[in-house]
């Protein structure tokens, strides 16, 4: 589906085109063409392929989809994958955004996803000065938007650990916390497939040997590659809380098991002092002394509660019970 199709001249906004008419603005040497197009058909990328002239494989690697976040170079046009990562009923979703750069026009496709670009255009048209940097400025534009949706994402995933830190110690809630542990660290690995490989792939756009149509925007590059070093560095530290929450939580059910099992001892050993003196008076000699007591047995019953509740006071005082 065709978003946008709009040709600038001298970072103004010359007018919007018909597909027909975007090789005829090619042609001109004072001007680029930007083109946007959301879950395109088969048909549109072969136009697009037609009138820009775009490689074959990264032709197939747009209609496959599904990519590593990766730069390309393909002659003179840049090939840009990136995800696009957003949250839809607390679960996350990958979406995709292919660039395809030229000295003389610029074509995005959004594939699965509800998130829009409007917003980069309206800043470029805001910023004409800039825009005349051409083509090159709104990849910047378009891989600025894309990276700073990602700071939201991680501040989420920050609360949600700090919500379930909050718990990590109360009781019955151990099987509960690991869960939702494990089910944040996917989300965290999500993010972490978008971030670190569109990361090492920026770092292509500035310093030493770059592509001819990012030489006037390095500076620019070089501040996404640094918003994208602050989200992988912050993504990290997010995995290693993680990680040390859950083993914290692996702890927690060794100790609860360590208390369950100093209970049955203590028990045990109250009903072993019971049962011991119960099977010494049970025994069935001739000559025992107690037997012929008058009071042994409410004597007896009272030796076995006092000892019992002797051991129970003194295990209970010690935390076994």
């Amino acid at each position: 589906m065709l978003l946008n199709c709009v040709a600038y001249q001298n970072g103004v906004k010359l007018a919007d085109l018909a597909i027909e008419e975007i090789s005829d603005y090619l042609e001109r040497g004072d001007c680029f063409v930007w083109v946007a197009l959301k879950d395109t058909t088969e048909a549109e990328l072969e136009k697009m392929q037609e009138e820009f002239g775009l490689h074959d494989l990264a032709i197939e690697d747009a209609r496959h989809g599904h990519q590593r976040p990766k730069v390309e170079e393909y002659g003179n046009t840049l090939f840009v994958a990136m995800h696009l990562v957003e949250t839809v009923d607390s679960a996350m979703t990958v979406g995709e955004v292919n660039v395809f750069v030229g000295s003389n026009f610029i074509l995005s496709i959004r594939n699965r996803s509800s998130q829009n670009f409007l917003g980069v255009r309206e800043r470029c048209e805001r910023e004409p000065e800039l825009l005349q940097l051409g083509s090159g400025f709104v990849l910047y534009a378009l891989m600025d938007a894309v990276v700073d949706g990602y700071f939201p994402l991680i501040d989420a995933l920050e609360m949600e650990l700090e919500s379930i830190e909050e718990h990590l110690f109360d009781k019955g809630t151990t099987l509960s916390n690991i869960a939702q542990l494990y089910e944040l660290k996917r989300k965290t690995a999500v993010l972490k497939h978008a971030a670190m490989p569109l990361m090492e792939a920026t770092g292509k756009l500035h310093g030493g040997r770059v592509p001819p149509v990012c030489v006037s925007t390095q500076e620019y590059l070089r501040d996404v590659f640094d918003h994208l070093t602050r989200i992988n560095a912050k993504i990290d530290a997010v995995r290693d809380t993680i990680t040390t929450a859950i083993l914290v939580c692996q702890s927690t059910v060794s100790i609860e098991q360590n208390e369950v099992n100093k209970r049955l001892a203590a028990w045990a050993a109250i009903f072993a002092v019971a049962t011991a003196f119960v099977g010494i008076w049970g025994m069935n000699f001739q000559h025992m002394p107690e037997l012929k007591l008058e009071y042994g047995y409410p004597m007896a019953l009272l030796t076995i509660t006092t000892v019992c509740g002797f051991l129970y006071l003194r295990f209970k005082r010690s935390g076994w019970l």
